[in-house]
C-alpha cells in the first residue's frame, strides 16, 4: 500500500476536456477525443468528461439527420471504444444516436474498451437561439431501456449510474447542458440515487454574462447535491454562423472551485482536479436531511440502475491536484478572508451583547493578559457596549501578574485597557499564589525550583476564582477568553481555571485565526489609533502562558505543538471526519514547501514556515492523544458561547459530542498506518 497515492486516500482525479472542434467529421473528433484521453491517462485520471456531440459537433442543425454523418458517428465511437482498451480513463463522449425513431443526444460512457451505458439528454432547449427539438428526442422519460450501439446492446436512459467497484465513493452519473438550467435537474435525483461525481457535456454557445451564470448553476449544484459537478463546454471549431463559443470548463466539489480553464482557448485543454470522495460521504452522513430527501423522492430514485467497472487506478505517487489551504480557518484569499473576520467578529460582539441584555445587563468582569486571546475577548466586550449604547467602563478589566509575567505583556495589556477607557485594575495573585503553595507543601514554598503543573495550576485557578469573587462583589459577569484550539487540546485549567466563566465569546476561534482577526479590527478602523498601536504590538507577541519563572520565554507551541498543525488536524478531523493517515497525507502538501502556495494576506514573512514528515507526524500523534483521549471531560462542561465558523464547534450542546472516558487507540492505529518513509526515500522512490 502506497500511502502517497491519492486513490489510496479517498481521491479521484477528474478531467473537463475542451478542444478544437471539426463540425461534421467524426474521424477526426474521435482522434481528438483519443489524443486527450491518452494524455488524461498518463496523467492518473479516472474520468474526462468531453462537450457536448463532440464526436459531431454540436452546431451543425439539420445535418444531424443525415445518414452519412450518423453512420461515421458511430463509426467514430467505435473507434474511441477500441483506442480506449489500454487506457485507465473513463471517456465520456457526446454523440448523436438513433434510437427507435428518433435521433437523441447522447452521453457515452467507454472505458477499456466497451461502452458501458449511454445516458441521453433530458430537456431540449427550443427557445431564443435554440431550436433541438427539431432535430432531437427528449431523453427525459427514458428509463430502464437499452440501446443498440456497434454490435452490442448496452443500458440507455436518464436512470444510470456507473459506479467504480474498486474505488469506494466513485458514482458518476451523465447530464447534457440544457439539463443542469431547470428546476430539478437530473443530476439532482442522481445525487440522491447515489452520484457522487456529477458530469455536463455541454454545447452553450457564449452570449455576456452566460459564463457566470453557468458557474452559478455548477457551484449551486455541487453545493445542494453535496456532489462535484465537472462541467465541460464546446469551443473554437464549433460553427460561427450566428454564435460563439468559449471552451469554458470547470469542476467544483460541494460548492468549491477546484479547477477552471482560460476561456476561448486555440488548443486542446482540461481541466483536472483530484475530486474528495471521503469528503462527499462525510457530508452526506452528517446532514440527515439529504438522505430525507431521497425518501420524500424514493418513487424516481429507487429504481436507479447501476452498472459497474473496475477502474485498476494507480498506487503510485500522483500528487495532488487540488489546494490544500495550509489555514483551512483562514481563507488566503483576502476579500473572503475579509468577508470572515467581519462575520466571525460581529457573530461574538452580537452573541454578547444578546447574553448581557438578556440577564438583566450587568456588568463584564475580565482578565487580560496582554496575549491574544484575552486581547481579542476584550476588544468584543468594547464594542458590544458600544452597539448596546453602554459606557466602556462597566468593563471591569484586571490584569493578574503572577510568578513569570513579563513587563512586556503587563505594559500591553496597561496599555491596552487604557487606551479602550474600561474600568483597569492590577491584582498581583503572587501572595496568595505562594500562601496556597505553601498550605499544600510544595516544594516551591521550601525554595526548591520546582515548575510542575500544580505549580502552574496554581496561577491559573487563581487567577478565575479572583475574576468571579470580584463578579460576584461588582454585578458581573466573568467572560471567559479561551479558543476553540485550547479546548480541542484541553490545553486550559479545569474548573476554577481559564476553562471556565459565565460566557465566552471566543469558544468557536480556532488560535489561528484570533490574529487575522485583530488585524481586521485595525484596519476596520473599529478603534482609536492609540488602540490599533498596542493591537499590533500585542500581534507580535510569544504565545505563552507565562506560568514559569525563568530567563526563557515560556511558548505554548514549544511543548504543545504549532498551532498551524492542530488547527488543521482540528479542521479535518471536526468538519469531515478523516482519519489521521488522510490528514497526515494533506498536511504535508499543505506545508512541506514554505514557498510554495498562497499565505493568508498579512501572515508576516517571519513567521512563514514548513514542516517535514517527521514533525507532521509527532505532533499528528499529539493530537489524537489529547483529543481524543484525553480533553474532552473540558469540553463535557464547557460554558455558552456562539458558535464562529462552518469548521464546527466543539460544544456539547451543539457540533460536538462524545464521552469523556473514550480512548483514542483507534486513531492511533490507523496513524500507525501512515509511518510514512523520509522525504528524501519519497524522493528516490519517485525519480
Amino acid at each position: 500500500m502506497n500511502l502517497w497515492s491519492i486513490y489510496q486516500h479517498g481521491f479521484a482525479r477528474i478531467a473537463a476536456c475542451t478542444g478544437h472542434a471539426a463540425i461534421a467529421d467524426p474521424p477526426a473528433n474521435a482522434e481528438a477525443v483519443l489524443r486527450q484521453g491518452r494524455r488524461c491517462a498518463q496523467d492518473g485520471v479516472a474520468v474526462a468528461v468531453f462537450p457536448e456531440l463532440c464526436l459531431s459537433g454540436y452546431s451543425i442543425e439539420d445535418l444531424l439527420l443525415q445518414d452519412a454523418l450518423l453512420d461515421e458517428v458511430e463509426a467514430a465511437l467505435q473507434t474511441v471504444v477500441a483506442g480506449s482498451a489500454d487506457l485507465l480513463t473513463v471517456l465520456v463522449v457526446g454523440a448523436p444516436l438513433r434510437h427507435r425513431h428518433r435521433i437523441y443526444n447522447c452521453a457515452v460512457m467507454v472505458h477499456r474498451g466497451r461502452i458501458l451505458g449511454v445516458a441521453p439528454k433530458s430537456y431540449l432547449p427550443n427557445y431564443r437561439e435554440f431550436y433541438e427539438r427539431r432535430q432531437i428526442a427528449a431523453g427525459d422519460d427514458e428509463r430502464g431501456g437499452t440501446i443498440r450501439v456497434g454490435g452490442e446492446t448496452v443500458p440507455f436512459g436518464t436512470d444510470l449510474l456507473f459506479a467504480a467497484e474498486d474505488v469506494p465513493g466513485l458514482v458518476l452519473h451523465a447530464e447534457i447542458c440544457e439539463d443542469m438550467w431547470v428546476p430539478v435537474p437530473p443530476s439532482a435525483e442522481a445525487a440522491l440515487a447515489g452520484a457522487t461525481v456529477l458530469l455536463n457535456l455541454s454545447g452553450s454557445p457564449i452570449t455576456v454574462g452566460r459564463a457566470e451564470d453557468r458557474r452559478l448553476l455548477c457551484r449551486a449544484a455541487s453545493a445542494r447535491c453535496l456532489a462535484a459537478y465537472v462541467y465541460a463546454a464546446a469551443g473554437l471549431g464549433e460553427s460561427s454562423t450566428d454564435l460563439s463559443w468559449d471552451g469554458q470548463t470547470m469542476i467544483y466539489e460541494n460548492g468549491e472551485l477546484l479547477a477552471e480553464t482560460d476561456r476561448f482557448p486555440l488548443d486542446d485543454q482540461y481541466a483536472v482536479a483530484d475530486i474528495d470522495l471521503d469528503l462527499l460521504r462525510q457530508a452526506r452522513a452528517r446532514m440527515g436531511t439529504f438522505d430525507d430527501n431521497r425518501r420524500t423522492h424514493a418513487a424516481r430514485t429507487s429504481d436507479f440502475r447501476s452498472v459497474s467497472f473496475r477502474l485498476d487506478p494507480p498506487a503510485t505517487d500522483l500528487g495532488l491536484r487540488r489546494r490544500v489551504e495550509r489555514f483551512p480557518f483562514v481563507p488566503a484569499d483576502p476579500s473572503r478572508l475579509a468577508q470572515d473576520c467581519y462575520e466571525a467578529y460581529n457573530i461574538q460582539v452580537t452573541g454578547l451583547q444578546q447574553r448581557l441584555a438578556a440577564i438583566g445587563g450587568p456588568k463584564v468582569v475580565i482578565g487580560v493578559s496582554g496575549g491574544l486571546d484575552s486581547t481579542h475577548a476584550l476588544i468584543v466586550a468594547a464594542r458590544a457596549m458600544d452597539r448596546a449604547g453602554r459606557p466602556r467602563s462597566d468593563i471591569l478589566a484586571f490584569t493578574l501578574p503572577g510568578f513569570a509575567t513579563s513587563e512586556g505583556t503587563k505594559s500591553n495589556a496597561h496599555k491596552l485597557m487604557r487606551s479602550l477607557g474600561v474600568t483597569a485594575a492590577e491584582l498581583d495573585i503572587t501572595p496568595t499564589a505562594r500562601l496556597m503553595l505553601q498550605e499544600i507543601e510544595h516544594p516551591f514554598s521550601s525554595g526548591e525550583p520546582v515548575y510542575d503543573v500544580t505549580f502552574e495550576n496554581v496561577q491559573a485557578g487563581l487567577r478565575t476564582d479572583y475574576l468571579f469573587r470580584l463578579a460576584n462583589q461588582r454585578g458581573g459577569i466573568v467572560l471567559g477568553t479561551g479558543d476553540l484550539s485550547e479546548l480541542a487540546l484541553g490545553w486550559c485549567t479545569y474548573g476554577v481555571g481559564d476553562q471556565m466563566s459565565h460566557y465566552n465569546v471566543n469558544s468557536g476561534v480556532p488560535k489561528t485565526l484570533i490574529q487575522h482577526l485583530i488585524r481586521w479590527v485595525i484596519s476596520s478602523g473599529q478603534f482609536e489609533e492609540e488602540t490599533n498601536e498596542t493591537l499590533a504590538a500585542i500581534l507580535d507577541t510569544e504565545i505563552s502562558p507565562e506560568l514559569v519563572p525563568g530567563e526563557e520565554l515560556q511558548s505554548t507551541e514549544s511543548k504543545i505543538g504549532p498551532y498551524a498543525l492542530h488547527d488543521f488536524t482540528l479542521f479535518h478531523i471536526l468538519r469531515h471526519g478523516f482519519r489521521p493517515s488522510k490528514i497526515g497525507f494533506l498536511a504535508w502538501h499543505a506545508w512541506h514547501d514554505q514557498g510554495a502556495g498562497v499565505w493568508p494576506p498579512g501572515f508576516p514573512e517571519a513567521k512563514r514556515t514548513a514542516y517535514d514528515l517527521a514533525e507532521i507526524r509527532h505532533w499528528l500523534e499529539t493530537f489524537c492523544r489529547r483529543f481524543f483521549g484525553f480533553a474532552q471531560f473540558k469540553r463535557s462542561a464547557m460554558p455558552n458561547g456562539p458558535k464562529v465558523l462552518a469548521g464546527g464547534s466543539l460544544s456539547p450542546r451543539g457540533d460536538w459530542r462524545a464521552p469523556s472516558d473514550s480512548t483514542a487507540a483507534v486513531w492511533l492505529r490507523d496513524l500507525a498506518r501512515w509511518d510514512a518513509p523520509r522525504e528524501e526515500e519519497r524522493k528516490a522512490e519517485g525519480e
